[in-house]
C-alpha cells in the first residue's frame, strides 16, 4: 500500500461519517449504530437492527484496507439478545444484503476516505 492509499481520516470523524450514510443505505425502518474500534483505528464496529418484530441485530467489523478497500466480517447475530445461528438460508440472505449496504456506504464516502 502506497503512502497515498493510506487511510487518513481520525476514525471519530469516519464513524459520524459512517452513522450519517449508512442508515440513508438500509431498508426502511432498519436502524443502525456505528463506532470507532477503540482498538484499531481502521475499523468501525457496526451494529443494524432489522425493523419489524423479528428482533434481529447483526454486528459486523468493517476494516479498512486502505482508502479505498474494506473487508467485512461478521462478528455476530442475535435475534431478542440470543445468539443464533447465521448459517440458514433466512439469515445468509440478510448477511448478503447488510454487507452490499455496508460496500455501498463506504463508496459513497470515497470523497472523505480518498481526497
Amino acid at each position: 500500500m502506497s503512502s497515498n492509499d493510506e487511510l487518513s481520516v481520525p476514525r471519530e470523524d469516519l464513524a459520524e461519517a459512517w452513522q450519517q450514510t449508512l442508515p440513508e443505505r438500509l431498508s426502511g425502518g432498519d436502524k443502525a449504530e456505528v463506532l470507532a474500534d477503540e482498538a484499531d483505528p481502521r475499523t468501525l464496529r457496526v451494529n443494524i437492527k432489522t425493523a419489524g418484530h423479528q428482533m434481529l441485530e447483526f454486528d459486523f467489523a468493517v476494516q479498512y484496507v486502505d482508502a479505498r478497500e474494506i473487508d467485512i466480517q461478521l462478528t455476530d447475530v442475535e435475534k431478542d439478545g440470543q445468539s443464533v445461528d447465521e448459517r440458514t438460508d433466512i439469515m445468509q440472505e440478510l448477511i448478503v444484503d447488510y454487507r452490499r449496504h455496508l460496500h455501498e456506504t463506504a463508496q459513497a464516502l470515497h470523497h472523505y476516505t480518498h481526497p
